[in-house]
């Protein structure tokens, strides 16, 4: 059995960005894994993207335009979060609570991004492997903070997000884990 859906971001109000009419995600899981697509509508030559020969695991990916999944088994404080770039560098982290890192448990295979760009459409695919996080992933109902970090090409940065806390963009804050995914049937 497959879970579908569509997720809509919404930009934090205190960042603009002339250049994006909208982000929008299309999910969806099955029992081993996680397949996000991320579809940005705007003028996309005035959005900042890097572009590399090769995909590779990069860090600080959020300083520039990138999107974000943060997974975590419901009613747990420790999560994942995953950086995908245009580039098709990735990244990801483990979390054991909010914002306390801790290193990967385990190598895990690399998620496949495939970009595709339009004069008014980017589109990322990521698959992420659950299964490579935890057996447990497979079984349990999780919860999603789907984000987008979007750099201008004068260099400011907006953020976009399914919920946002109150305050400053904050990603991994517990709010913005706004999306529930129960776990797929056995057929």
């Amino acid at each position: 059995m497959t879970i579908e859906t569509v997720a809509h971001l919404r930009r934090h109000h205190t960042t603009s960005c002339n250049e994006v009419r909208g982000v929008q995600v299309l999910v969806r899981r099955t029992r081993a894994e996680l397949e996000l697509g991320f579809r940005l509508e705007g003028n996309i030559s005035r959005i900042c993207l890097t572009w590399r020969s090769s995909p590779q695991a990069l860090v600080e990916l959020w300083r520039h335009t990138c999107f974000e999944a943060f997974v975590e088994i419901e009613g747990q404080s420790a999560y994942h979060e995953f950086n995908f770039a245009p580039s098709c560098e990735w990244r990801v982290y483990g979390f054991r609570a909010y914002r306390y890192a801790v290193p990967l448990a385990k190598v895990l295979s690399a998620p496949t991004v495939r970009v595709n760009t339009t004069d008014e459409r980017l589109e990322l695919d990521a698959r992420i492997v659950l299964t490579d996080l935890s057996a447990i992933y497979s079984h349990s109902p999780l919860r999603l903070g789907l984000s987008a970090v979007i750099e201008s090409r004068e260099g400011t940065l907006s953020y976009w997000a399914l919920r946002h806390p109150a305050g400053k963009p904050d990603f991994h804050h517990a709010d913005a884990f706004a999306l529930r995914l129960e776990a797929p049937k056995f057929e």
